[in-house]
């Protein structure tokens, strides 16, 4: 007998702050909510939620009242680039050959893993980071899969979905990369996947609707902006490749109900205006729920 099909859902916009770091967290918030937004991909580093500041859990109930008072839903992003190491960009990482070093990640996601129970947060994302040279590639798979496994027990635990995200140029690039990870750790159901469209845009052989009907089953994050084939840049809606309408109404049939988070990091200098006609550009191009349809 077939299984139903999923209940289409009406997408719930994010916007990161990882492309609004020249406001106050307090400022993006209010932004965000008054622009109409549903929610928030709160990346963790030292301008917002510091995640190694000594008062991190007082700040994390600061923003939490926050969030309530805005009605925004959160999900917690790790992807500073320097927030463990001011000269090594996402260093150290999951493969790092030293096992201290990769022990500070570690600490770092269990730690946002508790931020994201104690904000409510429909789900922590995290990635592999880059092969290091001179690694073979199935001890850093091995690698991985040992350095997640305390961090997927930490959010079983907390009841946070972990969701890690392919990201071209890593050791997870792409949705089979993602595949294999499952089968190295003997594919445990808390584990999730963020899916990056514009990544989807930029290597992965299927289309980027069809990206998003094949991780259906594993989507717990979304990650969006435009991009072109072959180029990992994140672009303004508009400057890119991706034919958004298909993609945007594909997400709706899988039934997802998490944020739909807008990722411009490299844009903060024009975070507010961004921020703005991003959210009229994905209106725009969204089709409407047909009447009787989940919200």
């Amino acid at each position: 007998m077939t299984a139903p099909a999923p209940e289409r859902a009406a997408p719930r916009w994010g916007y990161g702050t990882n492309g609004l770091t020249d406001l106050r967290l307090d400022d993006a918030l209010g932004l965000l909510a008054d622009l109409g937004y549903d929610g928030v991909g709160l990346t963790l580093d030292h301008m917002h939620l510091d995640p190694l500041a000594p008062d991190l859990a007082a700040r994390t109930r600061e923003v939490a009242r926050a969030l309530d008072r805005h009605r925004l839903a959160v999900t917690v992003e790790t992807g500073g680039r320097y927030v463990l190491d001011p000269r090594r960009k996402h260093g150290p990482s999951l493969l790092d050959p030293d096992p201290d070093a990769r022990a500070l990640r570690i600490r770092l996601l269990v730690r946002a893993v508790q931020v994201a129970a104690d904000l409510g947060a429909h789900a922590v994302h995290c990635f592999s980071g880059v092969t290091p040279d001179g690694t073979d590639p199935d001890r850093a798979w091995k690698r991985l899969a040992a350095a997640l496994t305390p961090v997927l027990e930490a959010a079983d635990s907390a009841g946070v979905p972990l969701a890690i995200e392919p990201e071209p140029g890593h050791l997870l690039a792409t949705l089979a990369d993602f595949h294999r990870l499952r089968r190295e750790l003997g594919s445990p159901e808390g584990l999730g996947l963020t899916l990056d469209i514009g990544h989807c845009q930029c290597l992965e052989p299927l289309s980027a609707a069809d990206c998003v009907r094949a991780a259906a089953p594993w989507l717990r994050h979304v990650q969006v902006e435009d991009m072109r084939r072959g180029v990992h840049e994140h672009l303004p809606f508009g400057e890119g490749e991706i034919d958004f309408p298909p993609v945007l109404d594909a997400l709706a049939a899988t039934g997802y109900r998490g944020l739909t988070v807008v990722e411009l990091p490299r844009h903060s200098h024009a975070g507010p205006q961004l921020a703005a006609q991003s959210l009229d550009f994905l209106r725009s191009v969204t089709r409407p729920a047909p009447r009787g349809g989940t919200s």
